[in-house]
């Protein structure tokens, strides 16, 4: 029963999901989009993020003197509390930041690792073939405090107490639910508001909070006052590390007091390939960002621009593009503290020549081989900030699967994530569940660069269809010539049922879910190439994006029109 139950959540979480917001279209003559709203531009500062008082938020702690990271922290703080559909401190967090005064572009994986008793062995003694998506299996360290006080630690100029404060504010008195977070929250009942803790934090009338109504956190402001104080240790080794152990004890997970007393985040080197002459960045595995480097890879070798947006030809060679490095994903991605990745090889433009060759342009392919050398889901926040002094951040943080795995605990006003889900229980698989070893991870940001300097830093949110709205993205603004918003506002398309690091395959070449303001004669000329188009309805990703115009000394703000973006500067 629960496994049906399971799956009609997945389904609604995932893939049934209507488009709340309206969809962008295009001039079916000049290819260009029909953008939603106009860049906003400002000298001194810029937010963009999915939650409009998050964004309010990040600008007034720009204004305070904060740094671009203080105003990221802070906004992905009330992000926690007023989109718990995406993000909070039960999950993790991955960022890319630009230090102006040090000229450095650096990563931070703050992404959690598996329990010490989460072994192949544990699953295989049990009879379980797949890591279930909800209750205390899949639950792994949360990475997120973690990563807010390594990111403090290099970039700060504002206290704790001072970045955390709005966020607390906002919890003890109450914030107006919206529309998008409303639907959602209503949603994620069915599947996990039957474990302990989530109801009594979630739906204190007995129901979830609907949209225009106030919704109050205290649980959570009591833990963010105390790590504001008391630090991250308080989480990690503290109080709260002890009240998650007993709590999971309880419900028969395998996360423990060690192994959060155990967490730390990685430091780690962007890695780019370069596109028609713009430095695109990534972070390497146990993410996905590499993909989306990838796909650029092999879209290089083609006429893009001639194409046209909107066009069967260009839309057929994303999705073969996808396709390969899809297949690429699922065999190599995967913790690089476990598993030798075979990064350099992957995002050379060499190896990219030799795979631009399988694909055909008169038929879509139904199987591929990986190269030499179910993993749809998800929901996330993305948020990117930059300040007066040229610092840029880009950050991104998540719970998977919306609100995570449903284990609440102890009165601390968050639902722990459940991303060992995405462990593969296949012996020999680079992904293969192991104690101590970080899953394949789906959240990525990405930082642009050009000429030596910065150039954007952005984000596209939505399990899978991240990597290929990356791509998407780029190929908008470079070439189709779109402006920072139109190029988050044209119409995406999102290609689901590739090989997966979980190790299921892709049958009969997937499925291509286009949004419904492509035309009716591209969606022909795309069956006609043998692919199978599914509904408009998909997760086509939240985007976010900041440019900096080194000459006008100015910041282009750019922000999603299918979710609640928000991008607002001084």
């Amino acid at each position: 029963m629960r496994r049906v139950a399971w799956s009609i959540c997945i389904a609604l979480l995932v893939y049934g999901i209507p488009v709340l917001a309206s969809e962008p279209g295009y001039d079916r003559v000049t290819g260009r989009a029909l953008a939603s709203r106009s860049e906003v531009i400002a000298p001194h500062g810029m937010a963009a993020t999915s939650q409009p008082l998050a964004t309010q938020i990040a600008i007034d702690i720009l204004k305070a003197g904060g740094s671009a990271v203080d105003a990221a922290i802070a906004a992905n703080a009330a992000l926690g509390l007023m989109e718990p559909t995406g993000c909070g401190i039960g999950g993790d967090l991955f960022a890319i930041v630009w230090d102006a005064d040090k000229n450095e572009l650096t990563g931070l994986n703050a992404s959690g690792r598996a329990p010490q008793a989460m072994t192949l062995e544990y699953f295989q003694k049990r009879g379980i073939d797949k890591i279930p998506p909800f209750g205390p299996l899949p639950v792994s360290v949360p990475g997120a405090v973690d990563g807010w006080f390594e990111l403090h630690g290099r970039y700060a100029r504002l206290p704790m107490r001072d970045i955390l404060a709005p966020a607390i504010r906002y919890a003890r008195d109450g914030f107006p639910v919206s529309e998008v977070i409303a639907y959602y929250l209503d949603r994620s009942v069915d599947c996990i508001g039957e474990y302990p803790g989530f109801a009594e934090t979630y739906m204190p009338n007995g129901r979830m909070p609907r949209k225009g109504e106030m919704f109050r956190n205290p649980r959570l402001a009591n833990t963010y006052e105390a790590i504001a104080r008391k630090g991250r240790d308080e989480f990690y080794k503290g109080d709260f590390a002890k009240r998650i152990d007993a709590y999971m004890t309880e419900q028969g997970g395998l996360l423990s007091y060690d192994d959060l007393a155990a967490h730390q985040s990685e430091w780690v080197t962007p890695v780019s390939t370069n596109y028609r002459g713009w430095e695109v960045y990534e972070l390497p595995p146990n993410g996905q960002g590499i993909a989306a480097l990838q796909i650029l890879n092999i879209l290089e070798g083609f006429d893009i621009a001639a194409m046209g947006f909107g066009s069967a030809g260009y839309l057929h060679t994303l999705v073969e593009a996808k396709k390969l490095v899809f297949e690429d994903r699922a065999r190599h991605y995967a913790d690089m503290n476990f598993v030798d990745v075979p990064v350099a090889r992957l995002i050379s433009k060499d190896y990219a020549s030799e795979r631009r060759e399988l694909i055909s342009s008169t038929q879509a392919s139904k199987r591929l081989p990986a190269g030499d050398a179910g993993l749809e889901e998800g929901d996330t926040i993305y948020l990117t900030v930059a300040d007066k002094n040229g610092n840029m951040v880009s950050l991104i943080q998540s719970n998977y699967r919306g609100m995570g795995s449903g284990m609440t605990p102890g009165e601390l006003g968050f639902v722990l994530q459940d991303r060992a889900e995405l462990f593969a229980l296949e012996e020999g698989h680079a992904n293969v569940v192991e104690g101590g070893k970080r899953p394949f991870h789906t959240i990525i940001p990405a930082f642009v660069m050009k000429d030596g300097k910065p150039l954007i830093s952005f984000g596209l949110m939505g399990g899978s269809m991240q990597p290929q709205g990356h791509a998407q993205v780029i190929v908008n603004m470079v070439d189709f010539g779109m402006n920072l918003q139109e190029a988050g506002d044209a119409a995406r398309i999102n290609h689901t049922g590739s090989s997966a690091p979980t190790g299921t395959t892709m049958i009969d070449g997937g499925t291509v879910h286009m949004e419904s303001t492509f035309d009716a004669s591209t969606r022909e000329a795309m069956k006609s190439l043998g692919h199978t188009l599914g509904s408009s309805d998909g997760s086509f990703g939240g985007y976010q994006a900041i440019m900096r115009d080194e000459a006008q000394g100015v910041y282009y703000g750019a922000s999603e029109v299918r979710k609640d973006g928000h991008a607002a500067g001084y």
